[in-house]
């Protein structure tokens, strides 16, 4: 099933869009929210949208500002614009009674939108979410790990080193491998995909505003895990058991902490856990819309 691609001017910014339209829509309709660096709804729903809508879901996936086929916008991106897009956006579109899922960067716009408009989804996903750590990193170094990426981003040097590995073919490959555990997953056609984004896109770029936003001298601005208790949301949190950048145990924690939550924790897959083990995770998103959509008094 392919998708229809719209465009719709919000107050802030210009969006691209992906729209997933079922035969028969007999389904919450959901909103899905790519991740950072070189990614795209294309990228990161191109194979979810459509096995959602065949199941009778719309699906509806944006190109962040900057992203894809989406324009810069004229402000740089924080976490806070961004979760004014994706509200601005959600209004202009008129979708209701959705479901709200995110990857990564997406997972935290995904809990930022649950906290700042509660009762509006009925239900939520969160894959290998950002925004349920204090810090890049944990353990012993987790500071020290965390400092020098600080220093790279005020510094510039991690922006050039991004650009520089975008126009290089073994180190992209190298960093899907990080992300994407399974040999088979890594498909010459998505590993094209990604390194054309990397190599022509903005997202890079602007991931890297982001970036310097977000990282602080000593610890992340955004960190949600206090918040998680008010959201009664019903969510469903699926996260690699090897993701190298979110470790299982703060997505445990943030589990714990959620009212209405479902962990499935995916075997040997990484971060980019939706296309490394597509079968695992469309599974378990089905099965979460289905009880959602039993459910209809369920809602917060």
């Amino acid at each position: 099933m392919m998708p229809v691609r719209s465009e719709v001017a919000l107050a802030s910014a210009t969006i691209s869009y992906l729209d997933w339209q079922p035969s028969q829509e007999r389904g919450s309709p959901v909103v899905l929210l790519h991740g950072g660096g070189a990614d795209s709804a294309e990228l990161s729903w191109g194979a979810l949208g459509p096995a959602l809508a065949a199941a009778g879901h719309r699906v509806i996936a944006p190109d962040h500002p900057g992203f894809g086929q989406s324009p810069r916008a004229d402000w740089p991106l924080t976490q806070e614009r961004l979760l004014q897009y994706v509200a601005e956006f959600v209004d202009t579109i008129g979708v209701t009674d959705y479901v709200v899922a995110g990857l990564s960067l997406g997972g935290g716009l995904t809990i930022g939108h649950l906290l700042a408009r509660p009762g509006r989804a009925r239900g939520a996903v969160l894959l290998g979410t950002y925004g349920v750590m204090p810090r890049l990193a944990d353990g012993s170094g987790g500071a020290i790990v965390h400092a020098a990426a600080f220093a790279m981003l005020r510094t510039g040097i991690l922006t050039r080193l991004s650009a520089s590995a975008a126009r290089h073919r073994r180190t992209m490959e190298r960093g899907l491998r990080d992300i994407i555990r399974d040999p088979a997953a890594r498909t010459p056609e998505l590993v094209e995909a990604v390194i054309a984004e990397a190599a022509t896109g903005s997202g890079m770029a602007v991931f890297g505003e982001w970036q310097r936003d977000q990282v602080r001298w000593n610890g992340l601005r955004t960190d949600y895990t206090a918040q998680l208790a008010s959201i009664r949301t019903p969510t469903l949190l699926i996260h690699g058991e090897r993701d190298g950048g979110v470790p299982v145990s703060r997505v445990r924690a943030a589990a714990a902490r959620l009212p209405h939550s479902t962990l499935v924790v995916v075997p040997g897959a990484g971060h980019w856990v939706q296309r490394d083990r597509p079968d695992v995770a469309t599974r378990a998103i089905l099965d979460h819309l289905r009880r959602i959509d039993d459910a209809p008094s369920a809602r917060p």
